[in-house]
């Protein structure tokens, strides 16, 4: 085990029945970083987190926080973790002063250390003018924020945030992204799951891809870019008709496959640059010529580095089209 590793997981396997929801995860999670579990819902992500925070027991692999076996030396590793799930695990009907005092008294804080450590979350999350309300009527993101001061009572090693800040609005979002990198910033590392790419491209310094159970890429949002195009050309063409025969011709020049926007008159292709900026501008110029070549009028036309939602969408599509061959080779 790497003493920089926080997590560590070898062929990581959970099967429900017939369904291996986690299906051979190997994560290696730097110490004092947010690392992200990218994923659609069902991928595997929320199990993966529960066999880390040692609440199922894994079917398979191995897996190691801070060196600590899940399955062997589960106590030693709950001593150092905390988990914040999908759904508020506080108290509804108490305050969030209330809440606050409760877990740190159960976590061992005698009666005036309770106090003061709920006195600076509460003030640190911007709770205090609400400390004396009911859980109940605050907002989706006071909840949030609320539920993860309860999660660092004791400051963790380890703080699993699973999809924190689903259903919430823009700015709770951005409220919780900054608590995420406060708590970063004081030592803690971060196992962010999140079916957000916005929010992996936000707060995550590694990102690992996950789908249906197994990881499908991993590395930084730079190498995960680069993995499947650094760029991509957007057009908007002046004829509608004309959309079938621009895409032919682009196929042939970036030798990529095209994707067709929702809105008629728009395409978007990858160019293959390899790593060099310059090079994709000499593909997208030369993409550019041919179409004019072809009779084919483009009224706008833009160059630039391929977004996360495309890298997602990109790596997974490709992951069925490998399935799909297998079955057909299987078969």
């Amino acid at each position: 085990m790497n003493a920089d590793l926080a997590i560590e997981t070898i062929g990581l396997v959970k099967v429900f029945g017939e369904n291996r929801a986690v299906d051979g995860v190997d994560l290696r999670v730097p110490a004092g970083t947010v690392y992200g579990l990218l994923g659609s819902n069902g991928a595997g992500k929320t199990t993966t987190v529960k066999v880390l925070a040692t609440l199922l027991r894994p079917d398979g692999g191995e897996a190691r926080v801070f060196g600590r076996d899940v399955l062997t030396e589960a106590d030693a590793v709950r001593s150092r973790v905390s988990l914040t799930g999908q759904y508020a695990s506080v108290d509804e009907d108490l305050t969030g002063t209330e809440n606050l005092l409760l877990l740190g008294r159960l976590l061992g804080h005698g009666k005036p250390a309770a106090r003061e450590r709920t006195g600076q979350l509460l003030e640190a999350f911007g709770l205090s003018d609400a400390a004396d309300r009911q859980v109940k009527n605050y907002s989706g993101g006071m909840r949030r924020r609320i539920d993860i001061a309860a999660s660092i009572i004791n400051t963790p090693d380890l703080l699993f945030l699973d999809e924190p800040t689903t259903g919430l609005d823009p700015r709770s979002r951005n409220q919780v992204w900054d608590i995420v990198r406060a708590v970063v910033a004081q030592g803690t590392t971060v196992l962010l799951t999140t079916q957000y790419l916005d929010e992996a491209d936000q707060l995550a310094s590694r990102i690992a891809v996950i789908d249906h159970g197994r990881v499908i890429a991993e590395g930084t949002k730079g190498e995960l870019k680069a993995a499947v195009g650094a760029a991509a050309v957007h057009l908007r063409l002046r004829e509608p008709q004309q959309r079938p025969q621009a895409e032919r011709v682009l196929e042939l020049v970036l030798d990529a496959t095209v994707q067709l926007d929702t809105d008629p008159l728009a395409l978007t292709a990858q160019v293959n640059g390899h790593g060099s900026e310059l090079d994709a501008a000499e593909q997208a110029a030369r993409a550019l010529s041919e179409l004019a070549r072809a009779g084919i009028a483009v009224d706008n036309f833009a160059l630039g580095q391929r977004s996360l939602d495309e890298v997602f969408l990109t790596l997974t599509d490709k992951k069925k089209d490998e399935q799909t061959a297998w079955k057909e080779t299987a078969a």
